[in-house]
C-alpha cells in the first residue's frame, strides 16, 4: 500500500491537490469527513463553530490521534494507492506511522490572506475571514498542527 499525506494549514489547497492524486489512481481519505459525519449523527447545523465543538470534542474524548484512530480501517481498506486529506497532529502522524509505517509528507504552504480569501469563496463550508484566523488559531493551540506540517519531507507553495 502506498501512502501519502497532505498537510497544511486550512485553505492552503490540500483537497484540491488531493483531487489531482485521485486522477492518477489514489483513494481520497478526508480526515475532516469525520467530523462532518459526526454533525449529521448529532443533528447539528453545518458551520465552523459546531465543526470545531465535534473535533475539540473527539480529541478530548479519544486524544490527539482521534481522527486517525478513526479514520484507519477507511485507509486500509481504500486500496492500494491512498491520499490522506488533512492529517491535523503529530499524534495521528505517529499513530499512522506505527499502524501503517513509514509514509511522505507533504506539506502545502500558501499565504494567510490567499488562504482566507480561499476559504471565504468557497463554494462548501465557506468561512468569513475572521472565522477563518479563528480556525487557525484554534488548530494551532488545540491540535499540534504544525508538527506533521515541520516534520514534511515536501513542500509546496501554492500562492
Amino acid at each position: 500500500m502506498t501512502v501519502i499525506a497532505l498537510v497544511g494549514m486550512p485553505g492552503s489547497g490540500k483537497s484540491s491537490a488531493a483531487r489531482i492524486f485521485e486522477k492518477k489512481g489514489y483513494t481520497i481519505i478526508r480526515f475532516g469527513d469525520v467530523t462532518i459525519e459526526e454533525m449529521k449523527r448529532r443533528g447539528l447545523k453545518a458551520g465552523e463553530q459546531n465543526e470545531r465543538l465535534i473535533r475539540e470534542e473527539l480529541r478530548k474524548e479519544q486524544g490527539m490521534d482521534a481522527f486517525a484512530k478513526l479514520n484507519l480501517p477507511r485507509i486500509k481498506n481504500a486500496g492500494e494507492q491512498v491520499i490522506l486529506d488533512g492529517m491535523y497532529s503529530e499524534e495521528e502522524e505517529m499513530y499512522l506511522k506505527d499502524n501503517l509505517g513509514d509514509f511522505p509528507i507533504i506539506a502545502i504552504h500558501t499565504p494567510a490572506e490567499k488562504r482566507y480569501e480561499r476559504l471565504a469563496n468557497r463554494e462548501d463550508r465557506p468561512l468569513s475571514k475572521e472565522d477563518a484566523i479563528a480556525r487557525d488559531k484554534a488548530q494551532v493551540e488545540n491540535s499540534n498542527v504544525l508538527a506533521p506540517i515541520a516534520h514534511a519531507n515536501f513542500t509546496l507553495i501554492n500562492d
